[in-house]
């Protein structure tokens, strides 16, 4: 994938277009990202144990990768792989062709 957790993104389609946010999690065999504070569902919890409270609660739910852009120096911006000399390889901002 070429999204990783802790990388700032920004939504570029849905309910939340526009909104930026950091990756918590990335689930690479199903192709989605959580990102904290987007796409925000309630959630009725039940209290489990004696100690815990129950209520409404609300949860980061998964956005596709492809509803996401990865945010280079303040600016949304697609991103390739590079190999480079030593065999390593790297994530390539597109529109500078700088490594992230």
């Amino acid at each position: 994938m070429k999204i990783k957790k802790g990388d700032t993104i920004v939504v570029i389609s849905g309910k939340d277009k526009g909104k930026e946010g950091t990756v918590s999690r990335v689930m690479p065999r199903t192709n989605q990202v959580i990102v904290d504070g987007i796409n925000v569902a309630k959630k009725h919890q039940k209290p489990k144990g004696a100690n815990q409270q129950g209520g409404i609660i609300d949860r980061d739910m998964p956005l596709d990768a492809s509803n996401v852009m990865l945010v280079h120096k303040g600016k949304p911006t697609r991103v390739g792989f590079k190999t480079n000399s030593d065999g390593t390889k790297v994530r390539v901002a597109r529109t500078t062709g700088e490594e992230v």
